[in-house]
Order: structure tokens, then sequence, then C-alpha cells
């Protein structure tokens, strides 16, 4: 799942060297807008999955949004990793 580790590099960098016109920047800069995203992909997946359309696109662009929203609000999701580490039954 590299891809995860990707994002949060992606969004780290961002935040530490803004490029204009990134919609990543967008988000981190905009806590509005990046809470607004993750609400509106989640409906989106929900209604693909009872659907059964565009599942795969929609789950993407949650996990994206997610990530973006969790950075924007110094959520570091290796906290999050912990978290569901202690979890495990």
């Amino acid at each position: 799942m590299n891809i995860f580790d990707d994002l949060v590099k992606l969004a780290r960098e961002r935040k530490k060297n803004p490029k204009d016109g990134s919609y990543t920047n967008e988000l981190l800069n905009n806590k509005s807008l990046s809470k607004a995203k993750v609400l509106e992909e989640i409906t989106e997946l929900i209604e693909a999955v009872e659907k059964d359309t565009n599942k795969i696109h929609e789950a993407a662009d949650v996990f994206y949004h997610l990530i973006m929203y969790l950075e924007a609000n110094n959520i570091k999701i290796e906290n999050v990793m912990v978290e569901l580490d202690k979890r495990k039954k």
C-alpha cells in the first residue's frame, strides 16, 4: 500500500513547499473545503456502492480527501495506524 505513503508525502511536501494552483494545497489550507470534500466523497461512495457504479473511483476519492483532511488538521496518519494496531484482537 505504498500509495498511502506517497499521498502523505505529497501532502507534507505541499505544506512545506506550496505550489500555485495546487488542489492539494487548496485542501490543506482551507479546512472548510477539506471537510466538505470528505463529506461529499463519502456520500458519493455510499451512493456508488448502492448503485453498483464507480465504487473504486469513489473509494479512491475518499482516501485522497481523508488524507488531506487529516494532514490539514495536523492528525498524523502514523498515529491513526498505531490506534488501529491497538484495536487488533
